[in-house]
């Protein structure tokens, strides 16, 4: 199972939210750059970034650190934020990522999400991002009266080669993820699913890792506050 160290970047920091919320955040001295160099000194082979300016912007906000991150490091990255057009995309395509998370743009309009997985072929991944069982969009301001089960089975067959489903309850929280959800939208998904929201500790890692159809999991808070050690985490990756 793969392991996805987080790093959210807003105003060219490292930042954790707290359920998404830009008023409840904390910074952290180190910079994105240095932080991706300490998860591939320790032997992590992926990366999960969100381009927070992006996110609330719609704009390649942060491209540069992106390439800069890409290029020293050579990680497998997956990056989103705000992503809403097909230019952008490429931007992060040229950039060197291995995926570009669609989310907002993606839900809101399906054409544009079957048109990104036609167009770059292996490249898109769908975040759907839930609460009580509904999809939030728009930097999760914005609740949808839309089941998260019935938009995926929607758009199941478009193509999406990777799912990163998030239970905004839980989201920085570190009470665990919502593996009972996770679990169903697994089991209907067409392609593997990335575990998001509440990594409190190495068990739910492990945990994690007896699912079917879960391709790995992003931990971001547990890190920074040192609930779980680097050298305990990347010896889950696979």
């Amino acid at each position: 199972m793969k392991i996805f160290p987080a790093i959210d970047i807003k105003d060219k920091k490292c930042v954790r939210l707290v359920k998404g919320d830009f008023d409840n955040k904390t910074e952290y001295e180190i910079s994105p750059v240095d932080q991706a160099g300490k998860y591939k000194k320790y032997g992590f082979k992926n990366l999960h970034i969100v381009d927070l300016d992006g996110a609330l912007s719609g704009e390649t906000v942060n491209l540069d650190i992106i390439q800069d991150i890409v290029s020293k490091f050579g990680l497998n990255v997956e990056i989103g934020g705000g992503i809403r057009n097909l230019e952008s995309i490429e931007k992060y395509i040229n950039a060197g990522v291995e995926k570009v998370i669609l989310g907002s743009a993606a839900i809101k309009d399906k054409n544009f999400l079957k048109e990104a997985c036609e167009k770059f072929s292996n490249k898109i991944a769908l975040g759907l991002d839930a609460k009580d069982g509904y999809l939030s969009v728009s930097a999760w301001k914005e609740n949808l009266n839309l089941l998260t089960l019935n938009y995926l089975k929607e758009v199941n067959s478009y193509g999406v080669s990777r799912l990163i489903y998030t239970d905004i309850n839980r989201d920085g929280m570190k009470q665990s993820p919502n593996f009972e959800e996770t679990t169903k939208v697994a089991r209907i998904s067409n392609c593997p699913v990335i575990i998001s929201g509440g990594v409190s500790s190495i068990d739910d890692v492990k945990k994690a890792k007896s699912l079917k159809n879960i391709e790995g999991i992003i931990v971001g808070k547990a890190i920074y506050d040192g609930d779980i050690k680097l050298e305990e985490l990347v010896k889950e990756d696979a």
